[in-house]
C-alpha cells in the first residue's frame, strides 16, 4: 500500500478509498473518449474531507479532479491521480419560500432540483441535454447549457451565490456577509491578483470589446473571462471566475441559484426548408419572436431517425438539403400561447416553405416532434461499427454566420471521410452540434482525427471567431486550441488566473490550459468488441446516463461501469490474458449486485439493457450441475415450489426459535424480518359474471400472507368477484410458472420452456384469448407481454384494475397516508399514472418516493445480496409520512423487501382495492 493510500485510510472509511482495480477502471471513464486511471478514487461527503484529501495530494504531489456525474463530454472528469468522487452529503436542495432561489449541493441531479421546484412553476436556468443524469457540480463547473437557456439563463447569468473550497482549503461562502468579510482579510493577495488582472483588461479597450463579443453567443473554451469586464468587486469576480473552471480553481460546494419560469402552457411545430441557408436566415427572422427553442437539424439527421417508430413520414421522402427547424413557444396561459404562435407563424410565411406549418399542443405529438430531435445523436450511436466511438462536438458562430458554417462543416466531414456525420443544434444560439464516429485504434485513424482537428478548428477560429466549445466545457479535447481561439494575450490572462488560484496546479491539471499540443490525442479511451454475448452492449457510449437509475450504482458498479469492466475482460480474452483480480471481482460488483431490472435502458440513448447482458454472463458462468439442476427445476415445478414452501415453513419454525433478527443474521441477511407465511392458493366460487382469466404467479403462491384470506390469490380473486368477474383459474396452476425466475439466472431455454408452457394454459384457459387474461406480479406480467407479443394479450393487475375494476367498486378512502412503490417493471411499462390513481382512488395522502427507483430486490438478488436491497432503499425512510398506515406495490418479492427495509407491511396494490371497497361495501349496508 502506498503511503497516500495508507493516509487516506487513516482519514477516510476504508470502505470509501477505492483501490481496486475494476472499480478504478470504471471511474477512469467519462462521457468522453478519454481514459486515464485513477490511482486511488475517494468518496467524500463533507468539506472538511474535501480539505483534508487536497491536504494528502500537496503532502504526496499528486493531482486531484473532482467528480460529481461523470457525464462530461470533454475528459474533465477523469485523471490518473486522485479522483474524489462526491457522495450524497453534498446533495443539498434547499428552495426559498417563494422558489425564486434555489441553493443545492454539487452531487444532486440537475432533473431532482427541477422536480422539487416543479410545485412552484419554477426550475433552474440551466438545461443541458444530460440534465436527468448530470449533477449541479458539473452544471456549474462546465457553465453547462441545452435547448433552451441560451445564454441568459446558464449558471454564469443565474448565480446568486456561490461556496467554493480553494487549493489553500479556504472557503469562501458569498451568501454570508460575515465569512466574504474575514476572506477579504484573509486572502487579500488573492482579491487583489485578481483586481489587478480585471484593471488591466479594463485599461485595454480592444480587449474589453474583445471578450465582450466573444460571449454574445455560447462560450465555454477557456475561463470566464467575461467575469473580468462584467464585475468590479473580486468577490464577484471570483464567484463567476468558479463558473466554468472545470474544477481547474477549486471544489465548488453550494451553489444559489435565481430560478426561472417553467410555464405550463407549451406548442411546438417542426418546420421544413428548401435548403439550409433559408432555414438559418429563417433562425435570425425568429430571433426576434416569442420563442423559447428553435433546434436545427440537417438532411442527414432526418435521414438517420426517418425509420424509426413515430416519426413523421414525410422524413424519408424529403428532397436532398431540405433543414428542418423544430420549434417550440412556452407561455403563462393559453391566451398568450395562441399570441405567441401567431407571431410566429407570421415570421415563417416570409421564407420559402416546403409545407404549410402547424403548431401542436397535445402532449403525445409534442413528444413525437421531439423524438426526431432526440434520436439523432442515437442513431449515429445505433450504427457504428464494433470498436468504434461517438464523438459529439458543439460550436458556436454568430446567428447570421449559422449556414455558411453548417456547410462550411459538411465539406470538412467529406473531406475527412466522416460521412456518417449529422448536424443539429440549438440554431436560436448560432450553436450547433455534429456527430461523427471514430476508431481510435489505429494510427492512421488517430492521425485522420488529428488533421480533421487541426481545419476544423482553423476554420472555425480564423473564418467565422467562433466558439469551439460552446456549451461542453474545455476539459482535454479543446485544451490545445484554446490559445487559437482567444489569441496570445487572453490565453496569458488565463494561465494567471490558473497559477493566482493553484500555483501548484494540484487542481484538475491539463484540463483548459495544457502546453500539450497534441493532448486530445493523448489517453484515448479503447473501444473493444464485447458483444458475443449480447450485441447491444458495442453501442455503448459510456454516457452515464443510466446510473441514477440503476439500485446498485454507488454500492458496487452502474450498467456504465458493468460495461467498461465487461469490455476489458472481452479484451482479455480476445488477447489470452488471464482474467485476473479484476476478473475475480467482475463475479461480485458486475454480475451479483445486478439486481437486472432494465430501468438502465430507459435512460439508455441508444436502448441497452445491461441486464440483459448480466443474465447472459450468468448463464456462462453456470456449471454443469447447475444446469441440470435448473432443467429439474424446470421440469417439475410444482414440487420445487412446494420445497420452497417447505423452507419457507421451517424458516419460520426457525424464526420462532432463536428470533427473526438472530436467524436475519445467521443467514446473513437471507432471512427477512415479516416475512410472509405459506397459504393454501385461493378458489374462485363465482361462476356468474363477466368471465376473466386470473394466473397466480409463483411468488404470491409461496410466500403467501399472515392469514389463507389474506393471501395474494385469495384477495385478487375476492376483489375480482366483488366487482362483478367470474376468475378462471388455469389448470394445473401449481407447475406453472412465466419463466423469470429462470431468466434472471441466465438460464434463458428453461425459461423459454416454462414461458412455453404457460402459454399454452393460458390460451385453454381464455378460450383463444376470448377472455381478459390478468397477471399478479408486473415482473411476470412483462416477461409474458414480450414472450407473447402478437400471439396473446396479457394485462397487469395494475392496469386492468385501473381500467377495469375502478368503474365497477365502491370505495372508501383511507385517511391516513399510505406509501406506494411503483417497482422496475411497472414502471418499464409506463404504468405509474395508472398505479398513482388506483392509490389516489383509496387514500386521501399518496406518497410515491420520487428517489426511489428500483428496490434491488431483483427476483431473488434480495436474498443473496441483502445489501443491494438495502442500498437501493437507502432514501426511502425519510419519505415515511408520519402515522403512515402501510405500503403497497405489485411484486411480491419487492413487497418483502420493502417490508424489511421499512418496518411498514409492503403488500399488492389489490390488498387496498379490497379494504377500500369492503368497507364502502359495509357503509352502504349501515
Amino acid at each position: 500500500m502506498s503511503a497516500l493510500i495508507d493516509a487516506l485510510h487513516r482519514r477516510l472509511p476504508t470502505e470509501r478509498v477505492i483501490t481496486d482495480e475494476l472499480r478504478r477502471l470504471a471511474y477512469g471513464t467519462d462521457g468522453s473518449f478519454y481514459r486515464l486511471i485513477p490511482e486511488v478514487v475517494v468518496v467524500v461527503h463533507t468539506e472538511d474531507e474535501v480539505r483534508d484529501v487536497i491536504q494528502l495530494a500537496r503532502s504526496h504531489a499528486r493531482p486531484v479532479t473532482f467528480r460529481a456525474a461523470g457525464t462530461s463530454l470533454c475528459g474533465q472528469a477523469v485523471t490518473d491521480g486522485i479522483l474524489v468522487l462526491l457522495g450524497e452529503g453534498f446533495a443539498e436542495c434547499t428552495i426559498s419560500p417563494d422558489g425564486a432561489a434555489v441553493r443545492v449541493g454539487p452531487s444532486i441531479v440537475g432533473a431532482e432540483v427541477n422536480r422539487r421546484l416543479a410545485p412552484l412553476g419554477r426550475k433552474i436556468g440551466p438545461d443541458p441535454a444530460s440534465i436527468n443524469a448530470a449533477k449541479i457540480g458539473g452544471i456549474a463547473a462546465n457553465n453547462s447549457s441545452g435547448m433552451c437557456c441560451g445564454t441568459a439563463q446558464n449558471s454564469y447569468n443565474t448565480l446568486a451565490a456561490i461556496r467554493v473550497l480553494l487549493a489553500d482549503g479556504s472557503v469562501l461562502d458569498t451568501a454570508d456577509a460575515a465569512n466574504v468579510q474575514a476572506f477579504r482579510q484573509s486572502h487579500a493577495g488573492l482579491l487583489d491578483g485578481i483586481a489587478g488582472l480585471a484593471a488591466e483588461i479594463r485599461a485595454d479597450h480592444a480587449l474589453v470589446h474583445r471578450i465582450r463579443a466573444k460571449y454574445k453567443i455560447k462560450n465555454t473554451t477557456g475561463y470566464s473571462l467575461n467575469a473580468l469586464v462584467d464585475y468590479t468587486d473580486p468577490v464577484d469576480i471570483l464567484a463567476h471566475l468558479m463558473i466554468g473552471s472545470e474544477g481547474t480553481l477549486g471544489f465548488i460546494s453550494k451553489v444559489t441559484y435565481h430560478t426561472v419560469p417553467e410555464y405550463a402552457h407549451k406548442a411546438s411545430c417542426l418546420v421544413f426548408f428548401p435548403t439550409m441557408d433559408i432555414a438559418c436566415q429563417a433562425v435570425v427572422g425568429l430571433k426576434q419572436q416569442p420563442v423559447d427553442a428553435v433546434e436545427l437539424l440537417d438532411r442527414a439527421s432526418l435521414r438517420a431517425v426517418a425509420h424509426k417508430p413515430g416519426m413523421p413520414p414525410q422524413l424519408k421522402t424529403l428532397d436532398e438539403g431540405v433543414t428542418a427547424l423544430l420549434i417550440e413557444t412556452r407561455a403563462p396561459d393559453g391566451a398568450a400561447l395562441q399570441g405567441r404562435i401567431k407571431a410566429i407563424l407570421a415570421e415563417l410565411g416570409n421564407y420559402a416553405l416546403v409545407e404549410e406549418p402547424a403548431f401542436t399542443t397535445v402532449p403525445a405529438e409534442m413528444e413525437a416532434l421531439w423524438n426526431v430531435r432526440k434520436g439523432t445523436f442515437p442513431a449515429v450511436g445505433a450504427v457504428r461499427k464494433p470498436g468504434t466511438t461517438v464523438i459529439i462536438e458543439d460550436v458556436a458562430v454568430a446567428v447570421p454566420d449559422l449556414a455558411a458554417c453548417c456547410l462550411d462543416l459538411q465539406h470538412l466531414f467529406a473531406k475527412h471521410g466522416y460521412h456518417e456525420a449529422l448536424i443539429f443544434g440549438h440554431a436560436l444560439e448560432g450553436n450547433v452540434h455534429f456527430v461523427f464516429t471514430q476508431d481510435f485504434g489505429t494510427e492512421a485513424e488517430v492521425a485522420r482525427y488529428a488533421a480533421f482537428m487541426d481545419e476544423l478548428c482553423t476554420v472555425l477560429v480564423k473564418k467565422y471567431d467562433a466558439s469551439l466549445k460552446a456549451e461542453h466545457g474545455t476539459g482535454r479535447n479543446m485544451a490545445p486550441f484554446v490559445e487559437l481561439e482567444w489569441g496570445t494575450q487572453a490565453y496569458d490572462l488565463m494561465r494567471r488566473i490558473k497559477t493566482l488560484f493553484d500555483p501548484e496546479s494540484l487542481l484538475n491539471p491539463g484540463v483548459i490550459i495544457n502546453d500539450d499540443a497534441e493532448a486530445h490525442l493523448r489517453h484515448l479511451k479503447p473501444m473493444p468488441a464485447a458483444g458475443e454475448l449480447y450485441a447491444p452492449v458495442d453501442r455503448c457510449i459510456e454516457c452515464g446516463f443510466c446510473e441514477p437509475q440503476c439500485p446498485s450504482h454507488g454500492l458496487t458498479l452502474s450498467p456504465r461501469q458493468r460495461i467498461v469492466g465487461w469490455r476489458e475482460l472481452s479484451r482479455r480474452k480476445a488477447n489470452h490474458e488471464e482474467p485476473g483480480q479484476l476478473g475475480e471481482d467482475y463475479l461480485y460488483m458486475g454480475l451479483d449486485t445486478c439486481a437486472a431490472c432494465g430501468l438502465c435502458s430507459t435512460a439508455c440513448p441508444v436502448g441497452i439493457e445491461t441486464g440483459a447482458l448480466v443474465r447472459a454472463a450468468r448463464g456462462e458462468q453456470l456449471s454443469g450441475v447447475a444446469r441440470q439442476l435448473g432443467q429439474v427445476a424446470a421440469n417439475h415445478f410444482g414440487a420445487t415450489q412446494a420445497l420452497a414452501r417447505t423452507a419457507l415453513k421451517a424458516g419460520h419454525l426457525a424464526a420462532g426459535l432463536v428470533g427473526d433478527t438472530a436467524l436475519n443474521k445467521l443467514t446473513k441477511g437471507a432471512w427477512k424480518p415479516g416475512m410472509p407465511h405459506p397459504q393454501p392458493l385461493g378458489r374462485a366460487s363465482r361462476t356468474s359474471g363477466d368471465k376473466v382469466v386470473y394466473f397466480p404467479t409463483c411468488a404470491g403462491r409461496i410466500f403467501g400472507a399472515e392469514s389463507a384470506e389474506q393471501a395474494l390469490s385469495a384477495t385478487v380473486i375476492r376483489v375480482l368477484e366483488r366487482a362483478g368477474y367470474a376468475p378462471i383459474i388455469p389448470d394445473d396452476v401449481n407447475s406453472l410458472c412465466c419463466g423469470q425466475s429462470f431468466s434472471s439466472k441466465g438460464m434463458a431455454s428453461e425459461a423459454d420452456q416454462k414461458s412455453a408452457a404457460l402459454e399454452a394454459a393460458l390460451l385453454k384457459a381464455s378460450d383463444n384469448g376470448r377472455y381478459p387474461i390478468i397477471m399478479d406480479a408486473s415482473a411476470c406480467t412483462m416477461r409474458m407481454k414480450s414472450f407473447l407479443e402478437g400471439r396473446l394479450q396479457v394485462l397487469d393487475l395494475i392496469e386492468f384494475a385501473h381500467d377495469a375494476l375502478l368503474p365497477r367498486l365502491m370505495l372508501h378512502k383511507k385517511e391516513a397516508p399510505i406509501m406506494v412503490h411503483l417497482n422496475c417493471s411497472a414502471r418499464r411499462m409506463g404504468f405509474d399514472q395508472k398505479l398513482r390513481l388506483l392509490a389516489q382512488a383509496c387514500a386521501q395522502d399518496v406518497v410515491m418516493p420520487a428517489e426511489v427507483k428500483c428496490c434491488g430486490f431483483g427476483g431473488d438478488r434480495g436474498f443473496a445480496v441483502p445489501e443491494l436491497n438495502a442500498h437501493a432503499l437507502r432514501k426511502i425512510h425519510d419519505a415515511i409520512p408520519a402515522g403512515c398506515c402501510g405500503g403497497y406495490s405489485s411484486n411480491q418479492t419487492c413487497e418483502v423487501g420493502l417490508t424489511a427495509n421499512t418496518g411498514l407491511t409492503y403488500r399488492s396494490i389489490v390488498h387496498l382495492l379490497d379494504e377500500c371497497s369492503a368497507e364502502a361495501a359495509r357503509m352502504a349496508t349501515c
